[in-house]
C-alpha cells in the first residue's frame, strides 16, 4: 500500500511538470500566449507641466468627459480632428479674418473649438493666443451669447496662460450694452482702469459706457466718464457727443456742455471735434434762447470751420448762415457783453455773404448795440460810417434808420454813460476825423451826442452842438437833429424855446415827423397846459399823423390831475376813433391821492 502512494506522487509530479496539447476545433483555445511588445508604437503622451486644460482629453481619452459647466468650450462638433491638426495659429487667425468678414460666425466658433482640443505637429496641444481667442468671443457674442457667458469665457483664457487685453473685454461691454446692463458695465470699466498698462479701457470702452449712462439718465456719472475719457488723451465720438448735447439741453445744463467743449479743445485728440451742420444750427440757437454767449460762440465757430471746409473742397461747397441767427447773436453779445461773440458773428456772416451785398441794416444796428454796450465808442461810431455808407442814400427810409431816438438809442446811452466826459471826449474825435485825410462827418453822429447832452440835463452842450453842426462841420441839421434840441428844452421846461425850435425848423421847409410833435406834447404837459398839448395833436392829426397810445395816456393822465375832465373826454374820444384801449389808471391814482399828512401817524 506504501509503495502505491509512492508511485502516485511521482505521477503527479511528472504531469505538472509535462506540457499537454490538445486537438479541438474551437480557433481560440489553439492559439498560444505571445511575448508583449516593449517597443514603442507612438508618442508620448502630452506633458501635464504644459499647463492645457485638456489633458485628459489626448490621445488616451478620444472623447472629452462631460463637464457640468455650461459656459466651458463645447465639445468636438462636426469639424473632423484631422481638419484642425493642419491649421497653426498664423493661419488660422487670417482663416478667421475672412470668415469674420463673412460673418461665418458659427463656423468660427465651432473650428476654434477643434483646434484647442488637437495636437500641433509637435504633438502638444494648440494654444491659441489673445487675438484668437477675441475672434471666439466675438463669435459667441454675434450668435447671441449674453455678457454673463462671455465674461466665463474670458475667465477662461487663464487656462492657455492668456490674458484679455481692451479688445476682449469691449466685447463683454458690447454685450452688456445690448442687455442695458449699466451697473456691470461699469464694474468691468473700473476693472479696466484698475489693471493698469495690460487692458487700458480705449475709446470704444468709454463709449460703450457713456452710451448707457445716458440711456439711464444717469448724467452726472456720464459726464465723470467723460472727464476720465479726455483726461486719459482719449478721442470723444461724435455719437456720445450729440448725446451730451441732447442731455444737456434738456436738462438745461448748458455750462456743462461748455465745459466739455472747453476740454476737448485742449486735448491733441479732439481739438478737431465739429458736429455737423444741423447740429452746430442746433446748439447755436439753443445758446442765443439761453443768453449763453459762450456756448454761442462755439456753436458759430464749428459753423466757421464747415465754411472753410467746404471753400476748399473740390468743387466747392458755400455754406452760409442765416443772418437771423447772426442778428440775435449781436444781441446776446451786447447783453452778455461777449466781445469774443461778436468778433465770431460779424466774421461768419461777413463769410456768409462774401462781399456779394451789404449786410442787412438790423446787422449794422446789432453790431452798433454791441459794441455801444461794451463801451467801445470808437468801433460803434466806426460802423456807424459803414451803416451810413450803405444806407445813407435810402432817402426817407433813412429817417428811421440814423432816429437817435430809437435806431441809435444804444449809442446815446453809451455817449452819455460817464456824463460830460464821455460826451466831449466823442464830440472832440469826430471833430478831429472830420479834418483827417480821409475826412469823416456824420449829422448822426453828432445827433447821438446832442441827445446824449439832453439826457444830462445840460441843455448848453446840446445847443453848442447843435450850433457846430453846421459851423464846424459844415453839414445841414436834419429832423433828429432839431427834435434832440426840442427834447433838451422840454426836459428844462422851455416850453416856449421847444415851441420857437418847432416853428424853426418848419419855416425852414423842414417837415416835422411823428417824433416832432410828441416832443412838444410832452413839453406842454410837463407845463401842466393840457390844452395847448390837445392842440398839439390836432395838428399832428391834421399833418397826417397817429398820436401813440403813450402819448394819450400821458395826456389823459394829466387831465385827471388837473381835474380838467372835458380835455378828458375829447382824449378819451379820440383813443376810441384810434380803437386804443387806455385801461385804468386806479393804482396811479391811489398813489397821487394819498395823504401823506401826520394824521395817521
Amino acid at each position: 500500500m506504501a509503495s502505491q502512494m509512492a508511485i502516485l506522487l511521482r505521477t503527479r509530479s511528472l504531469l505538472s511538470k509535462t506540457t499537454i496539447k490538445t486537438i479541438t476545433t474551437f480557433p481560440f483555445l489553439s492559439q498560444e500566449p505571445q511575448l508583449v511588445d516593449l517597443t514603442p508604437t507612438s508618442s508620448l503622451p502630452p506633458n501635464p507641466a504644459s499647463g492645457s486644460p485638456l489633458y485628459n482629453e489626448n490621445w488616451r481619452s478620444p472623447f472629452p468627459p462631460s463637464s457640468s459647466s455650461t459656459h466651458a468650450l463645447a465639445p468636438l462638433g462636426s469639424y473632423n480632428r484631422a481638419i484642425s491638426d493642419t491649421y497653426d495659429a498664423h493661419t488660422l487667425l487670417d482663416l478667421f479674418g475672412d470668415w469674420v468678414a463673412s460673418q461665418r460666425w458659427e463656423d468660427v466658433k465651432q473650428l476654434f473649438e477643434a483646434w484647442v482640443r488637437s495636437l500641433d505637429k509637435n504633438g502638444k496641444p494648440n494654444k491659441p493666443d489673445v487675438n484668437l481667442f477675441n475672434h471666439y468671443l466675438r463669435a459667441n457674442l454675434m450668435l447671441g451669447s449674453s455678457a454673463a457667458d462671455l465674461l466665463d469665457l474670458v475667465s477662461q483664457m487663464d487656462h492657455f496662460n492668456v490674458s484679455p487685453n481692451t479688445a476682449s473685454y469691449n466685447l463683454v461691454l458690447k454685450a452688456m450694452f445690448q442687455a442695458n446692463e449699466t451697473l456691470a458695465a461699469e464694474k468691468l470699466l473700473q476693472r479696466m482702469l484698475q489693471s493698469g498698462s495690460e487692458s487700458p479701457p480705449d475709446d470704444e470702452s468709454y463709449d460703450l459706457v457713456i452710451g448707457m449712462l445716458f440711456s439711464t439718465n444717469q448724467i452726472d456719472a456720464a459726464f465723470k466718464y467723460i472727464d476720465l475719457t479726455l483726461k486719459s488723451g482719449n478721442m470723444l465720438s461724435m455719437a456720445v457727443f450729440r448725446e451730451c448735447v441732447k442731455r444737456c439741453v434738456n436738462k438745461r445744463r448748458l455750462d456743462t456742455l461748455v465745459t466739455v467743449i472747453e476740454r476737448c479743445r485742449t486735448t491733441e485728440q479732439n481739438k478737431a471735434l465739429c458736429p455737423s451742420w444741423n447740429m452746430c444750427n442746433f446748439i447755436a440757437e439753443i445758446a442765443l434762447q439761453e443768453d449763453n454767449s459762450k456756448l454761442a460762440f462755439y456753436g458759430l465757430e464749428f459753423m466757421a470751420k464747415w465754411m472753410v471746409k467746404g471753400e476748399r473742397a473740390r468743387p466747392p461747397v458755400f455754406l452760409s448762415v442765416d443772418e437771423g441767427l447772426v442778428l440775435s447773436a449781436l444781441l446776446t453779445a451786447g447783453r452778455t457783453y461777449s466781445s469774443e461773440l461778436l468778433g465770431a458773428a460779424w466774421a461768419v456772416l461777413d463769410r456768409s455773404l462774401r462781399k456779394t451785398k451789404a449786410p442787412n441794416p438790423e446787422s449794422f444796428l446789432g453790431k452798433i448795440y454791441a459794441l455801444a454796450s461794451l463801451g467801445n465808442l470808437q468801433k460803434a461810431f466806426s460802423t456807424l460810417n459803414e451803416y451810413e455808407s450803405a444806407y445813407g442814400d435810402s432817402g426817407q427810409e433813412a429817417e428811421d434808420l440814423f432816429c437817435p431816438f430809437t435806431s441809435l438809442h444804444p449809442l446815446v446811452v453809451a455817449c452819455s454813460k460817464k456824463g460830460f466826459e464821455t460826451l466831449d471826449n466823442v464830440y472832440f474825435q469826430l471833430e478831429n476825423l472830420s479834418r483827417a485825410e480821409r475826412p469823416y462827418k456824420s449829422v448822426a453822429a453828432l445827433n447821438c451826442v446832442i441827445l446824449g447832452c439832453a439826457n444830462i440835463w445840460d441843455l448848453d452842450r446840446a445847443y453848442q452842438t447843435f450850433e457846430s453842426i453846421g459851423s464846424s462841420f459844415g453839414l445841414t441839421p436834419d429832423i433828429h437833429s432839431y427834435n434832440g434840441l426840442m427834447y433838451a428844452f422840454g426836459r428844462l421846461k422851455k416850453t416856449h424855446e421847444a415851441s420857437k425850435v418847432f416853428e424853426h425848423l418848419v419855416s425852414l421847409g423842414l417837415k416835422p415827423n411823428a417824433k416832432s410833435y410828441s416832443l412838444l406834447v410832452d413839453a406842454h404837459l410837463i407845463n401842466r397846459d393840457v390844452k395847448s398839448a390837445l392842440a398839439v395833436i390836432d395838428d399832428m392829426t391834421t399833418a397826417g399823423f397817429e398820436p401813440s397810445r403813450e402819448t394819450l395816456k400821458k395826456v389823459r393822465r394829466r387831465c385827471m390831475r388837473e381835474m380838467d375832465y372835458e380835455s378828458d373826454d375829447r382824449v378819451q374820444s379820440l383813443a376810441n376813433s384810434l380803437n386804443y384801449r387806455m385801461g385804468s389808471e386806479g393804482r396811479r391814482d391811489m398813489l397821487f391821492n394819498l395823504d401823506y399828512s401826520m394824521g395817521y401817524a
